[in-house]
């Protein structure tokens, strides 16, 4: 049964089978001619600590913007429960068992994800599920700069690359059901947001964006505007077109406040990677949320109480905003109404400094599954590379596959690179496979 609506009731709730067959997808190890793979052979595998000029959407912004935002997933006490699907399964009943005893027995002490006799590396500090879904989508840019779509117009291969993504994920959804003795059987190695899953069971069954969104269960939630950060490095310094381009892959899995956030994110951090300010950052994404929604009324009164002289630094707006932005009553703390605002109120009360806004951000434990990331990744996107602490960045470097196995070992300063030579080249000739990731996107 699909999760209620914020409201209690059945709002938009997706049919059984659409939502049940969408419970993972992407099992294979990443193929030889995946988008990371084929770029990194053309373009040589660049040197992991390989520094490059701050200009624009230039690699350190990139950089910055992939670290901040894998080091605000770590932060999020959700991170370590996600990264603990790579456990024995029995490792995570034990916990819910002990949950359940502390319940009854009401005892103060708390379980917390464990390892016992297994290794316990992937309960170590370090990205979780939104990481990963960046990288997801870090694929389509890079698929978008290769010579797959070359026959297509500049200004198609996006959105071709976006959708064959998509559809790929829900071919295999669709493979799974056809496998599987019932629908809700049907088990792929991968874990999403329950937006993420409905929407794949949608495409799966013949709908098309922006119905795979709008019958969504989820269509709220903020999955859309992780995705966004990364889509903006298509469009720096463009607000407006960085924008059209996250609600078109928003589309796919949201509605409502969960398109206007992505669009708000791809703004901020379109307008960062053009080298503005946090404050011209956060107007550019104000700028996409109609005021009359619960994201722009949340965003514009969030904004308001960070622009004000008495806080003090990120940290001393947190009471405020928990109390009068986060919502209690519905069951997840993933609404981009919510997170979105959050993370642009403590950009703006951090000043843009990564190392206050994450911390500030992971201490409002009702968003913390996202709103640290989003706040990482526009004052990552702010500070570049070099604004993320070498703990930091050491620990947060390496995807685990937590959510998308396939790219399990993933190096994010790697992929950086990767997206600012796509991003930053112009003019380049499709057909010489040793340039093709260093095109431009209009």
């Amino acid at each position: 049964m699909a999760p209620p609506a914020p409201d209690g009731g059945t709002h938009r709730e997706a049919r059984t089978a659409e939502t049940a067959a969408a419970t993972a997808v992407a099992a294979a190890p990443a193929p030889a001619g995946s988008p990371y793979a084929e770029a990194r052979t053309a373009a040589g595998s660049p040197h992991p600590e390989a520094r490059a000029d701050e200009t624009g959407g230039g690699p350190r912004r990139i950089e910055g913007l992939l670290l901040g935002l894998a080091a605000g997933d770590a932060a999020g006490w959700p991170a370590a429960r996600h990264r603990a699907s790579r456990m024995p399964e029995w490792t995570r009943r034990l916990t819910r068992e002990l949950d359940t005893f502390a319940e009854q027995n009401a005892t103060t002490t708390l379980p917390v994800p464990i390892a016992l006799n297994q290794p316990p590396e992937p309960l170590r500090l370090g990205p979780s599920d939104d990481a990963e879904w960046a990288a997801f989508v870090a694929e389509s840019v890079l698929t978008a700069a290769g010579v797959l779509l070359s026959d297509l117009s500049r200004s198609r291969r996006m959105r071709a690359a976006i959708d064959l993504a998509w559809n790929a994920l829900a071919s295999e959804v669709a493979a799974a059901a056809e496998r599987a003795p019932e629908v809700e059987s049907a088990v792929l190695p991968l874990r999403a947001r329950i937006s993420v899953r409905a929407g794949l069971g949608n495409l799966a069954t013949g709908l098309r964006p922006p119905a795979t969104g709008h019958d969504n269960p989820h269509y709220f939630d903020d999955a859309a505007c992780i995705r966004a950060c990364v889509l903006a490095v298509v469009h720096p310094g463009d607000a407006q077109a960085a924008a059209d381009l996250a609600e078109f892959d928003a589309r796919y899995t949201q509605d409502g406040d969960g398109v206007h956030g992505a669009r708000a994110m791809a703004a901020a951090i379109a307008t960062a990677l053009g080298g503005a300010d946090v404050d011209a950052a956060v107007d550019a994404a104000l700028a996409q949320l109609p005021e009359a929604t619960e994201i722009g009324r949340n965003a514009r009164h969030a904004v308001k109480l960070a622009r004000t002289d008495t806080w003090g630094g990120a940290f001393a707006i947190v009471p405020t905003l928990e109390h009068e932005i986060v919502d209690h009553v519905y069951s997840y703390g993933i609404a981009a109404a919510e997170t979105v605002p959050v993370a642009l109120a403590l950009a703006t009360a951090a000043r843009g400094k990564v190392t206050e806004a994450v911390p500030a951000a992971a201490c409002l434990s009702r968003v913390a599954d996202s709103a640290p990331a989003l706040a990482g990744a526009l004052t990552g996107a702010l500070g570049g590379g070099d604004s993320i602490p070498a703990a930091w960045r050491e620990a947060c470097r390496t995807l685990s596959g937590c959510a998308l196995p396939r790219l399990a070992g993933t190096d994010l300063v790697e992929l950086a690179a990767l997206l600012a030579r796509t991003e930053l080249g112009s003019g380049t000739d499709l057909g010489d496979r040793s340039q093709r990731v260093t095109v431009s996107f209009d």
